[in-house]
C-alpha cells in the first residue's frame, strides 16, 4: 500500500513555478480544489476507494490463502509454490516510492489509465499459466502492476473529504480498507476452488479488475499540477533500491522453507541487497537533492515511529500469519474457517469506525492503548488452545486481535505524514521509504521470524514429549495397539501392525508440539504488545510531563 504518495496530491501544495497543467480530458470533470463534493457522490468514491483495495489485495492474499491447495494444480511443494508470493512481493516492496515520482511528472490521469491498464492485462495474463515456472513469471507481473492500484484506493477515499479531514477521517478508512481483503479471500476462496480450481481465482481476479477499469474513467480524481521531479541520478537509485527490497522479499519469503543457513543463494541474495542499499547510500549521500534524504531518515523522531511501525507488524501478524499457519496445523480447511473470518471482518470494520471516531477528537493517542491492549488479550487466549481447539473458541480472542490491528497504525501514519508535509514534497519520498519498509518487508520480517521460532519451538517440544515416551510403559503400548488397531483388517504381520501403530503416534507427538510451539508464539506476541503498551503509556506521561513544565510562568521575580 502507498498511504504516503497521496500526500502530493490531496495535502501539499506545489510551488506555482513548477506547476503546470494536466491536458489529458475527462468524461466528467472532478470538484476543483477546495469545493466540496456533492453528498450523494461521495458514496460512489468510497465504494470505489473498497473495490480498488479489494481488487489489489485479493491478487495477493488469494495465493496466500490457497498456497496448500495449489500444490496439486502445479505438481508442485509446498516450498516451491512459495516463490509465486516471492516473485509477487519482490517488485511489489519498493514499485511506491518509484510511483510516486512518475505519477507527479506525468499527471495522475496518465497514472491512472496506465496503472489499471497493466493490471488488466496482468490478470489476463494469469489464465495463460501452463506451469509453475510461467506462473511466478506472471506474479511478478502482476506485483508490478498491483503497487498503482493500492495509491489509487487511498486517492479514492481521500477525494470527498474536505481538507481538514482528510489527514484524519480519510486516512483512517483507508488504512481501514486494507484489512479486508486478507479475510475476504479465506472467506470466498472455498466456492472459488469448488467451482473451477486455481483458474476460478484467477478468473475471480480478472473480474474484479475489469470492474474496476470504467470507474477510472466515470469517476475521475482532482488532477493536481505536475512538476519535473526526476532526475538522471533518481533513476540509478531507485534500480538500486529495487534490487535491494526485491532481494531482501525473496530471502525473508523464503529463507524458513529452505532453512536460513541451509541453502547457499539465500546469503549470496542477502549480500546482494546489502551491497545494492549500500551502494545507493554512497551515491544518494552527496547529492544537493537527493531521492532519499538519509540524514533525515534516521533522525531521532523517524526511528522512533520506524519502531512503532514494526511493533505494529509485528503483533498484528498473530493473526495474519501466526493464527492461520495454526489452523492448518490442526488441519482446518478453508471451508471450515469461513465463519471466523466474517468474524474478523466484522471486528475490523468496527475497529476501522471507531478510529476514524477517535481521529476527529483529541483522544487520539488512546487509540494506540487501546489497540494494544486488545492485541495483548486475544493472543494470551489464543496462547491457551490445544488440538481440541477449533474456530468458535476462536472468535472472541480473533476479534479482538482484528479490532486492535484495525485502530493501531492511522494515529501514527498521520503524524508522520504532518511531519512530512510541513517539511515540502522531497520529504514526502522519504516518508514513503519508512512506511514502504515498515509494511511490505516489516511484515515480511515479522512471518519470518515467527516462522523461524515456531519451527524452533517445534523441536524443542517434540524432544522433550520423545523423551517421555517408552515402549516398556503400558499406557505407551495401549495407545500404540490402538492406533495400530485400524490397520488390523488389511496387515496381518505384528511387526508391520505395530510399525504403522509408531508411525501414527509420531504424528500425533509431532501435532502436539507444534500446538505447544504456537502457543509460545502467541505468548511472544501478547508479552511484546504489553511491552509497547507500557513504553507508549510511559513516552505519552513524559510528553505531559514536558508539556506541563513549559506551560508553567516563570516564578523567579525579573530583576529591577
Amino acid at each position: 500500500m502507498s498511504l504516503a504518495e497521496t500526500a502530493n496530491d490531496n495535502v501539499a501544495p506545489r510551488p506555482a513555478e513548477e506547476a503546470k497543467p494536466d491536458t489529458q480530458q475527462t468524461p466528467s470533470p472532478p470538484p476543483a480544489a477546495g469545493v466540496p463534493m456533492p453528498v450523494w457522490k461521495m458514496p460512489l468514491y468510497m465504494a470505489a476507494s473498497v473495490l480498488l483495495f479489494l481488487t489489489q489485495g485479493l491478487g495477493m492474499n488469494l495465493l496466500t490463502a490457497n498456497i496448500y491447495q495449489l500444490q496439486g494444480s502445479f505438481s508442485a511443494t509446498t516450498t516451491e509454490v512459495s516463490w509465486l508470493s516471492a516473485a509477487y512481493m519482490a517488485p511489489y516492496a519498493s514499485m511506491s516510492i518509484a510511483l510516486f515520482k512518475i505519477r507527479t511528472q506525468y499527471g495522475l490521469r496518465r497514472f491512472a489509465e496506465l496503472g489499471i491498464i497493466c493490471f488488466v492485462v496482468a490478470a489476463v495474463l494469469n489464465l495463460l499459466v501452463t506451469d509453475l515456472h510461467s506462473a511466478i513469471v506472471v506474479r511478478t507481473l502482476s506485483g508490478m502492476a498491483a503497487a498503482p492500484l493500492s495509491t489509487l484506493g487511498f486517492l479514492y477515499m481521500l477525494e470527498p473529504f474536505p481538507q481538514e479531514k482528510k489527514l484524519s477521517l480519510g486516512i483512517s478508512l483507508a488504512l481501514m480498507c486494507t484489512l479486508f481483503a486478507s479475510p475476504v479471500a479465506r472467506i470466498v476462496s472455498p466456492s472459488l476452488l469448488q467451482f473451477g480450481g486455481y483458474e476460478a481465482l484467477y478468473m475471480f481476479e480478472m473480474g474484479l479488475a475489469l470492474i474496476v477499469f470504467p470507474i477510472i474513467y466515470l469517476l475521475p480524481l482532482t488532477a493536481p499540477p505536475r512538476a519535473n521531479v526526476i532526475q538522471l541520478h533518481d533513476i540509478l537509485s531507485y534500480l538500486l533500491l529495487a534490487v535491494g527490497f526485491g532481494c531482501l522479499a525473496v530471502v525473508l519469503t523464503l529463507g524458513r522453507l529452505y532453512w536460513w543457513f541451509e541453502a547457499p543463494w539465500i546469503g549470496v541474495l542477502l549480500a546482494i541487497s546489502v551491497g545494492s542499499i549500500a551502494l545507493m547510500l554512497v551515491i544518494e549521500l552527496p547529492r544537493n537533492s537527493p531521492l532519499i534524504d538519509f540524514r533525515w531518515l534516521f533522525s531521532g523522531a523517524n526511528m522512533r515511529m520506524a519502531g512503532v511501525l514494526l511493533l505494529f507488524r509485528f503483533v498484528s501478524s498473530e493473526q495474519s500469519s501466526s493464527a492461520a499457519s495454526f489452523y492448518q496445523q490442526l488441519g482446518l480447511l478453508n471451508d471450515q474457517t469461513v465463519t471466523l473470518y466474517a468474524v474478523i471482518l466484522l471486528a475490523s470494520l468496527a475497529g476501522g469506525l471507531f478510529c476514524a471516531f477517535l481521529m476527529t477528537t483529541r483522544y487520539v493517542e488512546t487509540a494506540h492503548v487501546f489497540a494494544l491492549a486488545l492485541i495483548a488479550g486475544g493472543a494470551f487466549l489464543d496462547s491457551q488452545s490445544t488440538s481440541l481447539t477449533r474456530p468458535p473458541q476462536m472468535y472472541l480472542s480473533q476479534a479482538m486481535v482484528a479490532t486492535g490491528a484495525a485502530m493501531f497504525l492511522p494515529p501514527v501514519m498521520a503524524k508522520g505524514f504532518k511531519a512530512a508535509i510541513s517539511r515540502g514534497m522531497p520529504y514526502i519520498v522519504n516518508f514513503l521509504v519508512i512506511f514502504v519498509f515498515t509494511q511490505s518487508i516489516g511484515s515480511l520480517f515479522a512471518s519470518a521470524m515467527l516462522g523461524t521460532f515456531v519451527t524452533i519451538r517445534e523441536k524443542f517440544h517434540s524432544n522433550v514429549l520423545v523423551e517421555h515416551i517408552l515402549l516398556q510403559d503400558p499406557i505407551v503400548a495401549q495407545r500404540i495397539s490402538q492406533l495400530s488397531a485400524a490397520y488390523g483388517k488389511v496387515l496381518g504381520d505384528k511387526m508391520l501392525l505395530n510399525a504403522e501403530g509408531l508411525v501414527l503416534l509420531a504424528q500425533q507427538v509431532s501435532r502436539e508440539a507444534y500446538i505447544l510451539a504456537y502457543n509460545d508464539t502467541f505468548l511472544v506476541i501478547g508479552y511484546s504488545s504489553v511491552f509497547g503498551l507500557i513504553v507508549i503509556l510511559f513516552h505519552q506521561a513524559w510528553r505531559r510531563l514536558a508539556r506541563a513544565r513549559t506551560s508553567q510562568p516563570d516564578a523567579t521575580p525579573a530583576p529591577s
